[in-house]
């Protein structure tokens, strides 16, 4: 979420005044909504959005809303925290399902913004929904768009329907979506032809297509890192692609932020997923009021706790918990715990969702390469030198794994060491001892220097 990180400072910055203050004096609330329209016109705002939000959040705050379990400084970060997730649009709206199949989503954009990787993040995200996707090519002005959809369906086992450059776009997704019908295929998407700035022949083709398609939702995707171009793209699109929700992608690219606090209260359309990285499973509904909580540092623990959901068996994961408190963990569990990590998403973004870490980490170089030279090192060693780390002590070993991770001896003693010490602490823990000191993060610290 690296975009809103300037404004969550600032916004940050604002409220710091006013958090434990006992009283609230009408001066402190100008002063602090003063400085909260700052920090949204200077991260791209829209200026009649920024009036509003402003607005809301000083009436509430002199007004006679009372919470007897917050002072009222607390009372107005909460109500900083709630005026957000409504300008996000408030509540997630989340894809229905059409009764009977297929389901036609159609997605429209600009090149440049998306569209064809958010066609495979789709398919990928309703399959694990239980859907059998099917993606249909109606860009027929760039080869190279077909290519990457081909090999996107490729790579995720997805069948691509496509007639190449010469047919018509509304007869292809007319031919495709009959084609998946036939073939039992229950979610089709229909990724249509981008250009680089909006003009007419592309909206009247557009509209061709969604009247042939008869899609259930027409979403528009939105690159949040073009800024204000993004919100007047997302009304020119209105009419004639006629689409009801939106994706919003690089939501994490250092863009300032604003279009996509903006882009709900231009067009009254909600954002209905949210696509952060690379990666085909990094992209996920959009909610409002995690994001509000994850800009102003309050940490987003239910997506945390998803993510894990998603990549870890419950049982496995208390047996795990079992040994690691037991101290009697090794090696080659530490090597599993560090690979679901990793499926999870870069380290940067999981301590993010912990609320007060992203305050705490604000400069901090964090590495996540340092896990991927920890992996080389222990899967570099036996399965017996994994189980017994003792045996890790004899200097031949640790040369030998030294050579075969690309790391030095004293590297691989320095994590053996470290190791040693993390599994103590564990076991004190796990004995009711309290929180020792904390050990440094076994072979180097993933937060910047030693």
């Amino acid at each position: 979420m690296a975009m809103f990180e300037t404004l969550g400072e600032r916004l940050n910055t604002a409220l710091d005044g006013v958090r434990s203050s006992g009283n609230l004096t009408e001066d402190q609330v100008k002063e602090v909504t003063r400085e909260i329209r700052l920090a949204l016109l200077e991260a791209d705002v829209n200026f009649g959005v920024v009036k509003e939000f402003v607005g809301n959040v000083r009436e509430r705050a002199t007004g006679a809303e009372v919470s007897k379990a917050l002072s009222p400084g607390q009372q107005i970060v909460k109500i900083v925290n709630e005026e957000l997730a409504n300008l996000m649009g408030g509540t997630p709206h989340k894809l229905t399902y059409a009764s009977r199949p297929p389901t036609v989503i159609m997605l429209a954009g600009l090149n440049g913004h998306g569209k064809t990787t958010a066609a495979g993040k789709l398919a990928l995200f309703t399959r694990k929904e239980g859907k059998h996707p099917y993606l249909i090519a109606c860009d027929t002005y760039r080869p190279a768009a077909i290519e990457q959809l081909q090999q996107i369906g490729k790579e995720l086992g997805v069948p691509v329907y496509t007639e190449g450059a010469e047919a018509k776009p509304e007869e292809i997704a007319e031919r495709g979506i009959k084609q998946a019908r036939d073939e039992g295929y229950d979610f089709v998407i229909v990724d249509t032809a981008g250009r680089q700035v909006v003009d007419m022949d592309l909206m009247e083709e557009i509209k061709r297509v969604r009247v042939a398609s008869k899609p259930h939702s027409v979403m528009l995707v939105l690159d949040v890192v073009t800024g204000q171009n993004s919100v007047e793209v997302a009304e020119a699109f209105q009419e004639y692609a006629d689409y009801d929700a939106m994706i919003l992608t690089k939501l994490d690219g250092d863009a300032r932020g604003g279009a996509a606090l903006s882009v709900v209260s231009v067009t009254g359309k909600p954002v209905r997923f949210a696509s952060e990285g690379e990666k085909m499973s990094e992209f996920d509904y959009f909610y409002p009021d995690r994001m509000a909580g994850r800009i102003l540092g309050m940490g987003d623990v239910l997506t945390l706790i998803e993510k894990a959901e998603s990549e870890m068996d419950r049982g496995e994961a208390e047996a795990q918990g079992k040994k690691l408190m037991s101290g009697k963990f090794t090696f080659e569990d530490f090597l599993q715990q560090m690979q679901m990590i990793k499926k999870m998403g870069p380290l940067s973004g999981l301590l993010e969702m912990i609320p007060g870490m992203g305050n705490q980490l604000k400069g901090v170089d964090i590495d996540d390469n340092q896990l991927g030279r920890v992996e080389a090192m222990i899967t570099s060693m036996t399965v017996k030198e994994r189980q017994n780390p003792k045996l890790l002590q004899n200097p031949s070993r640790a040369r030998r794994i030294a050579r075969g991770s690309g790391s030095t001896q004293q590297d691989v003693q320095k994590l053996v060491k470290q190791f040693g010490q993390m599994q103590k602490m564990m076991k004190q823990m796990g004995k009711g001892g309290g929180m020792p000191k904390m050990p440094k993060f076994p072979g180097g610290n993933p937060f910047g220097k030693n």
